[in-house]
C-alpha cells in the first residue's frame, strides 16, 4: 500500500464543486464521487478534516449586491454550507466512513458545535470531521475557515479542490494562453492577486507555514494523488518567491 506524504489534511471543497455541471444546488452523483475519493485517503490512515463552501446555494457577496445587509447575507451563506456538509456526511456514511459535522454556529439538532479539542479527538478516532458554517463570523470566507481550522488541528497541508487544475496567471477559461504555475510562494499569491484564496486566508497560511496543493477535482483520483505527494496542480508554500510555471 502506498504511503501518504501528508498524514493530517484539510480538504477545502467549494460549494460549486458539489453542484457539478448544473452550477447550482447539489449533484448527488458528484457528492457520491467525492465521498468515495475521501474514503480512499481515509483508508490509507490519513486524518481528514473537510471545509465546505456554500456558493452552490447562496453567496454572501451576491446577497449584499441585491441590497441585503452584508452581515445577514453572510450568515445566510453559512447556513448554505451546513446543507452541503450534511449532504456530504450522508454520502460518506453510506460508503462506511464514520463522520461528524461541526458547525461554527450552534444548531445542536443537526450537528455538533465546533469545539477544537473534540474535533481533534474525532480525528484521532479515525472519523472524518466536516467543518461547516464558516468561522461563525460575517466578512470571512470559507477559505479563511480552511486556513484557521488547518492551523487549529495542526494539519500538514490544505488540499484545495477546484474546478480548474491549478493556479494560472490568468483565467484559463477566458485565455487559452494562460500559464499554469507548478510552484508559488505565499508572497506571489498575495502580490499578484492570483485568486487562489483571499488575502486573509493566504496571510494566515503564510504566518503558520501551512502549504497548499491546488488541483482540479474533476479528474478522478486527484485527492489521493495529492495526499501521496504526486506532482499535480500547483504547490503553494514558503515565503520566498517561487514562481515556476509549467
Amino acid at each position: 500500500m502506498p504511503q501518504p506524504k501528508y498524514k493530517q489534511v484539510i480538504l477545502k471543497l467549494s460549494g460549486e464543486a458539489l453542484a457539478g455541471e448544473r452550477g447550482f444546488g447539489l449533484d448527488p452523483a458528484v457528492v457520491r464521487t467525492i465521498a468515495q475519493e475521501v474514503k480512499e485517503i481515509h483508508d490509507l490512515g490519513v486524518k481528514v478534516g473537510i471545509v465546505v463552501g456554500g456558493g452552490n446555494i447562496w453567496r454572501g457577496v451576491a446577497g449584499s449586491e441585491m441590497g441585503i445587509d452584508r452581515a445577514t447575507a453572510d450568515y445566510m451563506g453559512m447556513l448554505a454550507t451546513v446543507i452541503n456538509a450534511l449532504a456530504l456526511q450522508d454520502a460518506l456514511e453510506k460508503v462506511g466512513v464514520d463522520t461528524r459535522v461541526q458547525t461554527a454556529i450552534e444548531m445542536r439538532a443537526v450537528a455538533e458545535p465546533y469545539i477544537r479539542r473534540r474535533a481533534v479527538r474525532h480525528l484521532e478516532k479515525g472519523r472524518v470531521v466536516i467543518f461547516a458554517a464558516g468561522t461563525g463570523n460575517p466578512y470571512f470566507t470559507t477559505d479563511t475557515t480552511a486556513a484557521l481550522r488547518a492551523a487549529e488541528i495542526e494539519a500538514d497541508v490544505i488540499l484545495m479542490a477546484k474546478r480548474v487544475d491549478g493556479v494560472y496567471d490568468s483565467d484559463p477559461h477566458k485565455n487559452p494562453e494562460a500559464k499554469k504555475f507548478r510552484e508559488l510562494g505565499y508572497i506571489d499569491v498575495l502580490n499578484q492577486g492570483l485568486g487562489v484564496m483571499d488575502s486573509t486566508a493566504a496571510s494566515l497560511c503564510m504566518d503558520n507555514d501551512i502549504p497548499l496543493v491546488v488541483f482540479g477535482l474533476s479528474t478522478p483520483g486527484n485527492i489521493k494523488r495529492a495526499v501521496l505527494g504526486e506532482e499535480i496542480g500547483t504547490f503553494v508554500g514558503g515565503e520566498q518567491s517561487g514562481n515556476r510555471s509549467h
